[in-house]
């Protein structure tokens, strides 16, 4: 017997989890947050989801520590409503980029964030591209891993842009670039970008692969500041490339990102709504497309125990 499906939807992310819920034909779980005066977050839950499948959506933007704890304070109170089954969707996960113990004396959130959720009582997470991969093996709970790079590449597939090449903005990034590349039946070029210390800010010193009079597209799984798009697009301008396309999962956007874009010479910018995309409405080039309908099949899938991955291309 399938237990009945319910999602929920934390204050970051009410208009994706309301058209999920449209993709699903169930109406949007009834909640209440309150901020107290002295900060607190109070979460009440208005509905029984005694025995339910429940679904809770919470991306991460700022505030990302509010956003953050208000997730596992909703959590916690499914899992006290006897919930049967908790599962968090994060179309953006909170810390992916500290992933990892690469310097002396720090810590690594990823894991921490992972820990939260499972203490907090979540049975079972779903997330939309993730910083890097290894973030799975943090948890010891299931963890559908689903990405939009399915659906930027139909989106530019659709557009049939002639003597394209993509581009990989560092080596890291290389090997994800190829299975875009080979989606696209494109040739790959490399970027050699180097990031002193914890600065945000990354320099181009040289790259691999032909670009001249050729049209180009960046791909790439979060823009935050937009300094390595402002940086591969001027050496790609220097180098003679011609409409230059960059399209990515997570439109963080965050400090002079929006600047940075309008300066640059870009042709579009395809991205998805995993994040809130209100403070880049000025962005002229911006195409959004929705995750809702993966998500809203993702959920249903869970729901019913059938195959996952099967909607995506391998």
């Amino acid at each position: 017997m399938v237990a009945q499906l319910k999602v929920f939807a934390g204050r970051s992310t009410e208009p994706l989890a309301a058209e999920i819920c449209q993709h699903l034909g169930i109406d949007l779980g009834k909640r209440e947050i309150i901020q107290f005066s002295n900060d607190n977050t109070f979460v009440k839950i208005n509905e029984n989801v005694r025995e339910c499948d429940v679904f809770v959506v919470q991306t991460s933007c700022p505030p990302v520590n509010h956003n953050l704890m208000e997730l596992l304070i909703m959590i916690d109170a499914l899992s006290r409503a006897s919930a049967h089954r908790i599962t968090a969707v994060l179309p953006f996960y909170p810390y992916g980029r500290s992933d990892k113990k690469d310097q002396p004396r720090i810590p690594i959130t990823a894991r921490l964030v992972a820990d939260l959720l499972t203490t907090a009582g979540a049975d079972r997470v779903v997330a939309v591209d993730l910083h890097s991969p290894q973030i799975q093996g943090f948890f010891t709970i299931p963890l559908d891993h689903l990405t939009a790079a399915d659906m930027l590449c139909k989106y530019l597939e659709n557009k049939h842009i002639a003597d394209l090449v993509v581009v990989a903005t560092d080596a890291g990034g290389a090997k994800k670039a190829s299975v875009y590349a080979k989606w696209l039946k494109a040739p790959l070029a490399i970027m050699d970008k180097r990031r002193n210390g914890n600065d945000d800010q990354a320099q181009i010193t040289h790259f691999i692969g032909d670009v001249k009079d050729k049209n180009v597209v960046i791909l790439d799984d979060e823009i935050d500041t937009a300094g390595t798009v402002q940086e591969t697009v001027k050496a790609l301008r220097a180098a003679g490339a011609k409409d230059i396309y960059v399209g990515c999962s997570h439109p963080v956007f965050s400090g002079p990102a929006v600047e940075r874009l309008l300066a640059s010479d870009i042709k579009e910018i395809v991205t998805t709504n995993t994040l809130p995309t209100d403070h880049a409405k000025a962005l002229p080039n911006l195409t959004v497309l929705s995750v809702a309908p993966i998500i809203a099949e993702t959920i249903r899938r869970i729901n019913h125990g059938e195959s996952v991955s099967t909607l995506f291309r391998s």
